[in-house]
């Protein structure tokens, strides 16, 4: 086996944000060696640059003499070695509180293996090995690496290393256990207010639901970090994860439900996308874009799961997991980009687009979470209907999981054919129309099967007419233009101008301050309510301030399109749709799912027609 990479990390003030790292590299009696930093990190698809945050590199012979050191590109070091190994030193700014950074201050720091180590050019297959010496008031550190000595880790490759987290702080850590795994919860920033038992315990469920769902726990240790620094996020690994929340969402039942969503999402990683994965994502080149368009599948299916699973587990309610999806729905059907960008286009420009989004993304684009959630939701009910209820999506995961998991991935050919042959019927047509064109999607037989329907949203929207239903119905409603401000500085400022509405056809502006409707001007906290003295259909002018010229635009109030994507039970549902709805919510008791799982697999294999 090569020599492994020895890494040591200090942090001498940690308060400056900085950690400093000597890497010990072995030479193998070359010449010279050559370093890189990774410019990305999996699970978050831009390049990043990480190597901007390092300063100060020296390499240093084992005699404790400097050696030559060069940079020869962006992310790279080429040294001059002599003898067996080189010593390479450098500091790491980390001040950047994401779930993709890294961040070090007094209290804490929490490093991701992407931004915090060089590795040797083409040797990434051989071991790192990790140590830690922690300043005299920080008593833990935790990486769901197995342990070599007291704050110390091996890695088989620089993958592995890539993929494991390392925290370092005094954090209470729960721990419980799962199918024989020892699972760690690490609560940084509990305080007095996040209920850190009612958390782990929380967690708990959410990871047995999840093990009985797929069938297998596939790692030997999880860690959960989840970092509450009223920051948000979260980011995938093999056997952890990273979450960023908020203290005060423990203290409210919705904002809680989307903190276990978050939990659940990232926990379901670890089979789908870390072991079940698109063959595209992996092994890694570290330094350059790596493209696919299954991240519908891996990033969407997981967020259809999610909040479902957490419902599953017994910690939502029916409607609380309804209103969830249907606000998936909503965000999907009111973005005009769904008209504009396929799904598995949306994927391929992950790198350029997601990460990256502006004022006019909403009119260009749609996320592969939000669209991939909702082709999974109804891509389950097809595969309902067409084999009467016997087989589900979570057949076709299960499946995939014992097809294609490990080193080869799948290919987006051999899990639509999966689909095909769990259905029993020919997808491909939808399948095809959902994932490759921009068009709107059917959603009556979904609504036919479960005995479902949409009725119109009574929430605020947007422009400050939030009624009840009962109580606008004598009422004409207000004009509308199509956009979306915000004061600043005391002036209104539009931030969002969404395509075919009356403020896009008048060549209203993203940064526009507007001024006054008609000849009468509008103080920045009145904007909404002027709006309401308008009706759909009236003519009138906006005057705007554009880089500090005046205009005066020409606009037609329309109406605010009706949120009709709110999902209920139809309260003229059969008893037999009112079934599906239940299957679908529970899904098959725990105990059984590996039996199913089983059984299916065989019928699979012996049906010639499947």
């Amino acid at each position: 086996m090569p020599e492994p990479i020895s890494y040591t990390l200090r942090f001498p003030a940690p308060q400056t944000h900085y950690v400093e790292v000597e890497a010990l590299v072995p030479t193998e009696g070359r010449a010279e060696v050559e370093l890189l930093m990774a410019v990305w990190t999996p699970g978050s698809y831009m390049v990043r640059e990480f190597a901007r945050n390092l300063e100060a590199v020296t390499a240093w012979s084992d005699a404790g003499e400097p050696l030559p050191i060069a940079k020869t590109s962006k992310n790279r070091w080429r040294v001059e070695a002599r003898g067996p190994k080189i010593s390479v030193r450098y500091r790491v700014y980390a001040r950047e509180m994401s779930v993709r950074t890294n961040f070090v201050d007094e209290g804490f720091a929490i490093l991701n293996g992407a931004p915090t180590f060089l590795t040797l050019a083409g040797g990434e297959k051989r071991p790192h090995e990790v140590r830690l010496v922690l300043p005299p008031q920080w008593r833990t550190a935790v990486s769901p690496l197995a342990p070599e000595d007291v704050n110390a880790w091996r890695a088989p490759d620089f993958d592995t290393l890539v993929d494991s987290p390392i925290y370092a702080g005094n954090a209470p850590v729960y721990r419980f256990e799962v199918a024989g795994r020892p699972h760690l919860l690490v609560n940084e920033g509990e305080g007095n207010i996040w209920d850190g038992p009612r958390s782990a315990a929380d967690v708990e469920r959410i990871t047995r639901e999840l093990a009985a769902f797929w069938g297998v726990v596939p790692y030997e240790r999880y860690v959960f970090f989840n970092l509450i620094t009223e920051a948000g996020g979260g980011l995938e690994h093999r056997d952890s994860c990273v979450l960023m929340t908020s203290r005060w969402k423990s203290r409210t039942r919705e904002a809680y439900n989307d903190w276990l969503a978050l939990v659940s999402h990232e926990l379901f990683h670890a089979w789908n996308v870390k072991r079940l994965r698109p063959a595209e994502l992996g092994p890694f080149d570290y330094e350059s874009e790596v493209y696919t368009r299954s991240l519908w599948f891996a990033e969407g299916v997981t967020s259809y799961y999610d909040e479902l699973l957490v419902h599953r587990a017994g910690l939502t309610k029916r409607d609380e997991f309804l209103k969830k999806l249907s606000k998936q729905i909503e965000a999907l059907q009111t973005t005009p980009g769904r008209l504009v960008q396929p799904l598995e286009e949306s994927s391929f420009d992950a790198w350029i687009k997601y990460y990256r989004r502006d004022e006019n993304s909403i009119n260009t684009g749609i996320s592969y979470y939000t669209k991939g959630s909702v082709v999974g939701f109804l891509l389950d009910a097809r595969i309902r209907t067409a084999t009467g209820g016997k087989r589900t999506l979570d057949d076709v995961l299960r499946l995939a999981w014992k097809r294609y998991s490990g080193d080869h991935g799948f290919q987006p050919g051999e899990l639509r054919a999966l689909v095909r042959e769990v259905a029993g019927s020919d997808l491909d047509p939808w399948m095809a129309s959902a994932l490759e064109s921009a068009g709107e999607l059917d959603y009556a037989e979904a609504l036919e099967w479960y005995g479902l329907r949409f009725v119109e949203s009574e929430e605020e929207n947007g422009n400050g007419n939030g009624k009840a239903k009962d109580e606008k119905k004598d009422e004409e409603p207000p004009g509308w233009l199509g956009i979306e401000t915000e004061v600043q500085a005391g002036r209104v400022i539009v931030t969002q101008v969404k395509r075919d509405t009356p403020a896009y056809e008048a060549g209203v502006n993203v940064g526009d301050e507007l001024i006054a409707v008609g000849e009468y001007r509008v103080p920045p906290e009145g904007w909404k309510d002027r709006l309401k003295a308008y009706r759909p259909g009236q003519k009138d002018s906006l005057l705007v301030a554009r880089r500090e010229r005046l205009l005066r635009l020409s606009v037609v109030f329309g109406e605010k399109p009706r949120l009709l994507w709110k999902l209920e039970p139809d309260p003229e549902a059969t008893i037999e749709q009112r079934g599906h709805l239940e299957d679908w919510l529970r899904g098959s008791e725990p105990e059984v799912r590996a039996a199913e799982l089983v059984t299916a697999e065989e019928e699979l294999e012996e049906s010639s027609h499947w």
